[in-house]
């Protein structure tokens, strides 16, 4: 770890210890009727600064959570690359980087016969090069690193528009027999298949012509960065809330999933949260992550559990810990996630790992289009990926309930 994060973590602790201090004199004066206004305004400030540490904390508590994921997906997808049919051949990658470039730069008629040969028309109608492996998987890490789903759901890539995963849809049960009694075949256990598709999404990204023509200028860093957020935005929505309908399931959409309602109207309440972490099986309880917005984190700092200690507890107080925790479990932020009103579901919390399962199609189609923009001086570039997601196992996940009276 280095001097920097762990500066970083001790400021937090210390800060959440100013912040406890602050808010148990608030919560005093609100019992005796006297005014909060000089506590308030001081809250507001260290709530602030709290807020402009937990970015440190998302990407300690991302970097944890998808450490194996991402060696895992990285791995998996250069095996599903050199696949034959995933797309690309045997050409030489430097080649296929070169005239990617090219192409980018200059369009299609510029290249010379054996930059053409190199590029891989891409099978969709809307036409387009398909990307170079290695812009792929650098695409793929950025993304990674921007949505915050990715760090805890369960990631598989493919060559293909879908894949069947296996359903448990029944199980064996067990029975008694008397000593020398007949043990009669039981019944139940089925397993089945179920369709995981890859649902396509486009990003648009528009570059000067003049820095087009700049050989200096990093062509390929600014796409890759370009349309690793737009499609991390999109995404990151859609593993949420998607209707899977055109894009994937969200798992706040799935209705398997089993809800706890808190005990106050309008509101999160500490009990709320020990008794979603418990609804759960234990089994999954141990690898649980929260999943919530920065609203919702607001109002969670300042709940506290029947014995008076508050249930957000700063990284550096736990031994051998960097992360913060909410009742000694991880959390990550997602901006999609609902607030906290009445009737809605603001948070959720469970085993993401074996509840949600996202699929990467691995090509991704570039199409150059100098016409859209032309009157601009720009050059459009349309890129097309197809990414699924889906709940494969809703009892290892519960989400929250307000309740609305």
């Amino acid at each position: 770890m280095s001097e920097d994060v762990k500066s970083a973590i001790q400021e937090m602790g210390s800060t959440f210890a100013e912040f406890k201090k602050v808010n148990d004199e608030r919560l005093e004066k609100l019992e005796k009727g006297e005014s909060t206004a000089d506590l308030d305004s001081k809250m507001a400030k260290i709530e602030a600064k709290l807020d402009s540490m937990e970015e440190i904390n998302q990407k300690l508590t991302v970097a944890e959570q998808s450490q194996a994921e991402v060696k895992e997906q990285v791995s998996k997808l250069e095996t599903v690359i050199k696949r034959p049919n995933s797309g690309f051949d045997t050409k030489q990658v430097d080649d296929y980087m070169n005239a990617f470039d090219h192409y980018c730069r200059k369009g299609i008629d510029a290249l010379s016969p054996d930059e053409k040969k190199a590029l891989t028309v891409s099978n969709d109608s809307t036409g387009g090069y398909l990307a170079p492996p290695e812009y792929v998987r650098e695409l793929l890490k950025e993304i990674t690193e921007i949505s915050p789903i990715r760090s805890i759901a369960r990631v598989r890539s493919t060559g293909q528009r879908s894949i069947q995963i296996p359903k448990k849809t029944a199980t064996f049960s067990a029975q008694w027999v008397a000593e020398s009694g007949t043990r009669s075949e039981t019944e139940g256990y089925t397993v089945g298949l179920e369709e995981l598709p890859a649902h396509e999404h486009y990003a648009l990204v528009d570059i000067s012509e003049q820095d087009l023509e700049d050989s200096v200028f990093d062509l390929e860093a600014e796409m890759q960065s370009e349309f690793a957020e737009q499609f991390a935005k999109a995404e990151g929505a859609a593993f949420v809330s998607g209707n899977a309908i055109g894009k994937p399931e969200g798992f706040m959409s799935n209705s398997n999933v089993a809800e706890v309602v808190s005990g106050d109207a309008n509101l999160i309440t500490a009990d709320s949260l020990i008794s979603l972490v418990h609804n759960i099986k234990a089994d999954y309880g141990k690898n649980g992550v929260f999943v919530f917005n920065r609203s919702t984190l607001a109002a969670i700092r300042k709940l506290k559990d029947t014995a008076g200690q508050y249930v957000f507890q700063a990284g550096m107080s736990l031994q051998g810990g960097v992360m913060n925790t909410i009742l000694g479990q991880p959390y990550v932020e997602a901006t999609d996630m609902p607030s906290v009103a009445a009737g809605a579901f603001p948070v959720a919390f469970g085993d993401f790992r074996r509840a949600y399962m996202i699929l990467d199609r691995v090509n991704l189609a570039v199409l150059r289009d100098p016409f859209t923009q032309a009157t601009t001086g720009n050059v459009r570039y349309v890129a097309r990926r197809r990414v699924g997601g889906q709940v494969v196992q809703a009892e290892a996940i519960n989400k929250l309930k307000i309740a609305a009276s």
